[in-house]
């Protein structure tokens, strides 16, 4: 197992980043299963990479959002501008 940095994870594409979780998910139920046996646990690092790319993916989501408001608010400004200078063109 690797640990995944979260460099690497923000490179990743967001169904790799599924792909990934799922594995992660997977991972996680086996190392308890072994972790009852042997006494080892690497359940806590891979907890750790679960979390690391929930955190990304709400990051991304949230960046998604701010940038979307924003583009309809510069176009929202731009019907406004547009509009009031037809205005003051007819009077």
């Amino acid at each position: 197992m690797v640990k995944l940095k979260s460099a690497d994870v923000r490179k990743m594409s967001a169904s790799e980043r599924g792909k990934k979780l799922d594995e992660l998910k997977l991972e996680l139920v086996k190392s308890k299963g072994n972790a009852a046996k042997t006494g080892s646990s690497k359940s806590r690092d891979i907890r750790k990479m679960i979390a690391r790319i929930y955190t990304i993916n709400t990051q991304d989501e949230k960046k998604g959002k701010n940038n979307e408001e924003k583009k309809e608010i510069k176009e929202n400004t731009k019907k406004i501008n547009k509009a009031s200078k037809e205005v003051i063109k007819k009077r």
